[in-house]
């Protein structure tokens, strides 16, 4: 992926998740309806599924209520402040910060001994949104 690329991706997924972010924070009237399509056609929680309550839980001050409900939502939570400041600081000082940065990320996941149990962690994770009944 191009640097332009990710960038103009990043920006996307920051806006769309800000948006997303600031209806679900004000909006609870889901009635039980959710956003997860994987679960909607299955009825089986993903592995991310409760990263938006996840999130909310950290912006209320609730870490704990964040790690049970998903500690996906941790990471999550954590890139939403760090991109957008990384990104205009790159865009303003015209820098390739980030990008070289995601290049090593790429490279360093590609490695079987960081992916597997990588992989692991995702699936035990999904086991446990399951068990959860989440």
């Amino acid at each position: 992926m191009t640097r332009n690329k990710l960038y103009l991706l990043l920006s996307l997924l920051t806006v769309v998740s800000y948006i997303y972010l600031w209806h679900a924070l004000y909006n609870t009237n889901y009635a039980g309806i959710t956003p997860c399509v994987f679960k909607r056609i299955t009825g089986i929680a993903c592995p991310s599924c409760g990263s938006t309550r996840s999130v909310i839980s950290i912006i209320k001050g609730n870490f704990k209520a964040a790690l049970l409900i998903n500690p996906l939502g941790i990471i999550i939570a954590l890139l939403m402040v760090v991109f957008p400041f990384w990104l205009i600081s790159d865009i303003i000082l015209k820098k390739d910060s980030l990008y070289n940065s995601y290049i090593k990320t790429e490279k360093f996941l590609q490695k079987k001994y960081i992916a597997i149990p990588l992989i692991v962690l995702i699936l035990a994770n999904w086991v446990w949104n399951i068990f959860k009944d989440l």
